[in-house]
């Protein structure tokens, strides 16, 4: 006869670095039940939008998420500029396709790695990440900052790339896809890798999209979405297809954010090569008025800034809608029929980011 207990995973966990709280109902070592426990961290994002005009706030907002701060920044100058009546220069819009994608090259690199960690293969953990440093010296080189860029501003950016920085960023990442390709290889079909993810935490096409899913979570699943097809900043001058994969499980998840680490290095070239001449910023002579949603494409999913402006330099409201929340719902669909070993790395197939949820 089973026995059906509840035992606490996280918020402290060996393996997984996010805070995330679940109580998991198990028959056994089977789970039949997740139960979460979202907190709040209280930042008082809402309250400083109040008290910081609405250029000095971008700071703020990139320091939601240090992963993906360089899009929580952009996205929120999006929303801004439209409420605003500011249009920013077309090469400020190419340098922001950049950043963007290099911050998904280094996001997805490292959520490689701590997959690799998650089931134990700790020499393709170490190569993961010592691809991403790589990737990072670029944005260093770029931006000053490895983790907050500090690029994005109302209005367009706040440093230029010169056209031979740009040229060599593309001939290093060409480089450095042969080593991405190694990693790439050894998810995809090493036998063990493919054993602890393979079938595990299915999800179906109907059930990500019912369930709100996001990003890879939801283009695992056979979904065709990507929020860069909006056509924000100059991804409209750009052609990409969305990475799409249809067995909706672990493998697939993984799949998906391997492929698009070459997707975004092809992006960076199409880019580059049609960046134009000209300034990176425009002169802010107006105030926000009025109130916008803008949405844009982070490495784990869409996210969402709404922002309401009444004619002075303080905004009235500021929500942000972060991937990771959408993309729990869907998660406590996959864990129960698990076994508790696999939760762990069950969890990580959604990239979790907990300090973008807890706000």
């Amino acid at each position: 006869m089973s026995q059906r207990t509840i035992i606490p995973f996280g918020p402290q966990h060996p393996v997984l670095p996010e805070p995330i709280h679940l109580d998991l109902v198990l028959e056994d070592e089977k789970v039949v039940e997740a139960i979460p426990s979202v907190g709040f961290i209280h930042r008082g994002l809402e309250k400083l939008v109040e008290k910081k005009d609405f250029i000095d706030f971008t700071y703020v907002a990139e320091r939601i998420c240090g992963i993906c701060s360089f899009i929580h920044g952009m996205t929120y100058c999006i929303a801004v500029e439209e409420i605003s009546k500011i249009e920013p220069p077309p090469r400020a819009q190419y340098l922001r396709v950049i950043w963007s994608e290099l911050s998904r090259l280094h996001s997805h690199l490292l959520w490689l790695g701590l997959m690799a960690d998650a089931f134990g293969f700790e020499s393709l953990f170490m190569h993961s990440w010592r691809v991403r440093e790589l990737i990072l010296d670029i944005i260093e080189e770029t931006t000053g900052g490895r983790v907050i860029f500090g690029s994005a501003k109302p209005g367009g950016v706040r440093r230029d790339i010169t056209n031979e920085t740009l040229k060599l960023i593309v001939r290093k990442l060409a480089a450095y896809q042969t080593e991405m390709q190694d990693i790439v290889d050894t998810f995809l079909h090493d036998s063990s890798v493919k054993h602890r993810m393979c079938g595990v935490g299915v999800l179906s096409k109907e059930q990500a999209y019912a369930l709100g899913a996001v990003g890879p979570t939801l283009r695992a699943s056979g979904f065709v979405s990507d929020t860069r097809q909006l056509g924000y900043a100059a991804y409209k001058d750009l052609f990409f297809e969305p990475i799409v994969e249809t067995a909706g499980d672990s493998y697939a998840r993984c799949a998906v954010r391997c492929k698009e680490l070459f997707q975004s290095v092809e992006i960076i070239r199409q880019a580059v090569d049609k960046i134009p001449e000209g300034p990176i910023d425009v002169k802010i002579t107006t105030t926000p008025n009025g109130e916008f949603f803008a949405r844009s494409e982070q490495p784990r999913g869409e996210v969402i800034y709404y922002a309401k402006g009444d004619g002075s330099k303080f905004l009235k409201r500021l929500r942000v809608r972060t991937p990771t929340f959408a993309n729990i719902p869907p998660l406590l669909k996959m864990l129960p029929g698990c076994s508790l070993a696999d939760v762990p790395v069950l969890v990580l197939t959604i990239d979790p980011c907990i300090s973008c949820t807890e706000r």
